[in-house]
């Protein structure tokens, strides 16, 4: 039996408890996300914008195996907003229908999904097809199978073409109705709905997820996209249609699909989260120590570790990706030390780790209540500020091992961690 099947159909029903605290927990982190994004101005959150919603365009189409041309989706999402960007690209029609739909679903999305804007964003994706139904439902039977000839495997079979239209009309009567779950349940209910009635001959995944984010946008007064959610499914891609393929065969129990979604989401606000805070460490170096001379040379080692990597920062390092000798490398550090920028770890004669110092530390601690966390394997360091002011943020693999190895101090990862809180 598939859900469409079902007695229940189309009433959903899961574990309120369950997933309300996780849409709480996620919702608390996008406020989270959204007050640190205050640090970095509107222009700077205006270029985040257009990276995040490039990131949901490419990762929603590569999903189905589609590959887009990341830089012609950049330079039109920028075109779009209104956003100037380096080395922007001419985009063909066929990336400009695409990204024109994504931003309606977002930038648009206090307009009610009508049939009529439904069948526009079908035919911004399918411009010039001709072997199938286009800016209308399917007039045919629709199955997803995989598997050979003679042994196939039916995933999923979809309502009759007959009832698609009524079953459409119920769908986005729903979508205009106020239902009290809240925007993040709403969405996951939204995006699992709308596949199950599979109303297309082709892109019913990807407007599945532009109708998801249309709803996810109203979390956001202003509509800008930090996140990308497709990115995240493109991640957990297998897992992704195997709770879909378990719910869809289902009595409409969608507790497993839910939680699947919430976290999900919570996955993508995290990794947003933490690329915010590399742009946000990086800019308050290069604010700090605007002033101080160096070469080319020593920029362009330190924007590497700015920028993620990985390594720790010794001579040895150093000196390959600067692809110099070892005593050139000595001498760039040495001189980075000698203006306060770069601090050996205190005890070591050989292989000396260094850290960086993104801002100069106070004389008295600004932080109380340091601590280390764990969620799984993902470590954050949390602490209080002004007098109240919470902080948290990801920390690096690498981090937490030198931390471990004594080679620093849990104020030096609070002097990283939180430089941009110092430097206001």
């Amino acid at each position: 039996m598939f859900i469409h099947e079902s007695k229940n159909w189309p009433t959903f029903r899961w574990d309120n408890d369950r997933i309300n605290a996780l849409q709480l927990d996620a919702i608390r982190r996008l406020g989270y996300l959204a007050g640190r994004l205050s640090n970095i101005g509107f222009e700077s959150q205006l270029q985040t914008n257009v990276e995040a919603l490039t990131m949901d365009v490419v990762a929603s189409w590569a999903i189905e195996g589609i590959a887009l041309n990341t830089d012609q989706v950049r330079s039109s999402v920028a075109r779009f907003l209104g956003v100037s960007i380096p080395k922007a690209t001419d985009t063909s029609h066929y990336v400009e229908g695409i990204v024109e739909m994504m931003l309606d679903a977002t930038r648009n999305n206090g307009k009610p999904l009508t049939e009529e804007r439904l069948f526009s964003w079908h035919q911004s994706l399918f411009p010039i097809a001709t072997d199938m139904h286009v800016g209308r439902y399917r007039t045919e039977e629709m199955s997803v199978v995989s598997g050979t000839f003679g042994r196939e495997r039916v995933h999923y079979r979809a309502p009759e073409p007959n009832r698609v239209q009524k079953e459409m009309g119920i769908f986005l009567d729903w979508l205009k109705s106020e239902q009290g779950c809240g925007p993040l349940i709403k969405s996951g209910i939204a995006h699992l709905w709308f596949v199950s009635i599979h109303p297309f001959d082709d892109g019913n995944g990807r407007i599945a997820r532009a109708i998801s984010d249309m709803i996810l946008a109203s979390l956001d007064p202003q509509a800008l996209h930090y996140y990308s959610l497709s990115s995240q499914i493109l991640k957990d891609k297998n897992h992704y249609y195997k709770v879909l393929e378990r719910t869809t065969r289902g009595d409409g129990e969608i507790s497993e699909w839910l939680e699947w979604y919430c976290n999900a989401f919570i996955a993508a606000v995290e990794s947003s989260s933490q690329v915010l805070s590399q742009v946000l460490r990086k800019a308050t170096f290069w604010q700090t120590y605007a002033g101080i001379i160096m070469t080319e040379r020593q920029k362009m080692v330190l924007n590497k570790y700015l920028d993620g990597y990985d390594g720790k920062l010794t001579v040895k390092n150093w000196g390959r990706l600067a692809d110099v000798s070892r005593d050139t490398a000595a001498r760039d550090i040495e001189a980075l030390v000698v203006k306060g920028i770069l601090t050996p770890t205190p005890g070591r004669v050989r292989d000396i780790p260094y850290s960086i110092n993104y801002t100069p530390p106070p004389k008295v601690s600004p932080f109380s209540e340091l601590k280390i966390k764990s969620e799984g394997d993902i470590f954050y360091i949390t602490a209080t500020i002004n007098g109240g002011v919470e902080l948290r943020d990801r920390i690096s693999i690498v981090d937490i091992k030198r931390l471990a190895d004594q080679e620093i101090s849990l104020d030096d990862l609070a002097y990283k961690y939180f430089a941009y809180y110092i430097s206001e």
